[in-house]
């Protein structure tokens, strides 16, 4: 099972001395954490005319709460946190048929079905039979597309999903029928917006001209930065947006994962990727010394440093950090209003740009599915 030493590492790391930081989030002397009171109120807009869709700044990822991240929480306790999540002012939920199969839709139905003024997304695209995910293999047909906002919606419990992705490329489906799938269900009122993951620029032109793009949804962070050469320029040539998945790469830019760090194998995708081997883990751990030292003269933690870096990158960016735990989340939230100068970040970056990270982020079989 993974270690859960992060609420005392927040602790050691001066996270008090973020939040004060943080200002405006807390800019009351008796200013209330919980309830009402909002502690992200940055917005960002992924897309453009049409596709535009306004968002926090950073989203929330729901798939780790009870799919791929260990043994599942309590629901119970799930779904108060999502409810926290809203009252703390997010926007932006992300989920997908492929969680479970079905029971992240499931449980994030039952946490945000009385909330209207969220952003709820989801995606489809793998082979799911009767409940049952056929490992590696991919289904994009429009009748599958069709299949899945349907069921996606009952389980969601939602009347519209805000934005449906397209999960991993199928090359068995001719991208241009996809796009105009789902143009189809955006007129029909089922879906607000398209978005597609892991693509080439050549995909994302190939949709683009039949159903505008709100955004891309990728793996980038510090240990993953190739999509700002590969993608980045035609998100901006096109007006698209961009949500990073994995922005804390799966919760070692945490700093809390070691070399002795134990997976739950049954429920934990980091088992199976060669980035999490215990010697992968231990080289890597460099750039956690070095997000440690950068972010030690405001008290950020390793967290809110990678994702500050993530949000000072592009204003198109919004990143969705999945957690568990009420004092993470919190944590995530702060690093919003924790900001270097344009040469700090220069200085940062050369530090990292030196190190050689090991392991690769997927397996083989996981790997043909993307594209960068």
């Amino acid at each position: 099972m993974v270690n859960n030493s992060r609420r005392d590492f927040i602790k050691t790391a001066g996270l008090l001395s973020a939040i004060l930081l943080a200002q405006p989030i807390f800019n009351k002397a008796d200013a209330k954490i919980f309830g009402d009171e909002k502690l992200i109120t940055q917005y960002r807009t992924l897309g453009t005319g049409s596709a535009a869709m306004k968002v926090t700044a950073l989203g929330f990822g729901c798939m780790g709460m009870n799919y791929n991240r260990g043994p599942a929480k309590d629901e119970n306790e799930m779904i108060k946190l999502l409810h926290k999540a809203v009252d703390y002012g997010i926007t932006l939920f992300d989920t997908a048929e492929i969680y479970g199969p079905h029971t992240n839709e499931i449980l994030v139905g039952k946490g945000l079905y009385k909330y209207k003024n969220i952003n709820v997304t989801t995606k489809f695209g793998h082979k799911i039979v009767d409940g049952k995910y056929y490992y590696g293999e991919l289904d994009s047909s429009p009748k599958q597309i069709r299949k899945v906002c349907e069921e996606s919606l009952k389980r969601l419990r939602r009347d519209v999903i805000d934005m449906f992705y397209q999960h991993r490329f199928d090359p068995k489906v001719p991208i241009e029928d996809v796009a105009g799938t789902v143009k189809e269900l955006i007129k029909e009122g089922k879906v607000r917006h398209f978005g597609l993951c892991e693509v080439s620029p050549e995909i994302i032109r190939k949709v683009h001209a039949v159903q505008p793009i709100t955004a891309i949804q990728s793996e980038y962070h510090l240990m993953w930065q190739t999509p700002e050469k590969n993608i980045f320029p035609t998100l901006e040539e096109l007006g698209i947006g961009f949500v990073p998945y994995s922005p804390l790469n799966r919760g070692y830019l945490t700093g809390t994962l070691t070399g002795h760090t134990k997976f739950y194998a049954k429920n934990d995708n980091r088992a199976e990727l060669p980035r999490f081997t215990p010697e992968a883990m231990e080289k890597n751990y460099v750039i956690i010394d070095i997000l440690k030292e950068f972010g030690a003269a405001k008290g950020a933690t390793p967290a809110q440093v990678a994702l500050a870096w993530l949000l000072h990158k592009k204003p198109y960016i919004v990143p969705i950090p999945g957690t568990t735990v009420d004092a993470h989340l919190k944590e995530n939230l702060a690093a919003v209003n924790i900001s270097w100068a344009d040469k700090e970040w220069s200085d940062f970056e050369e530090k990292i740009s030196k190190i050689e990270i090991y392991g690769d982020r997927y397996n083989a079989t996981q790997q043909k599915q993307v594209s960068n």
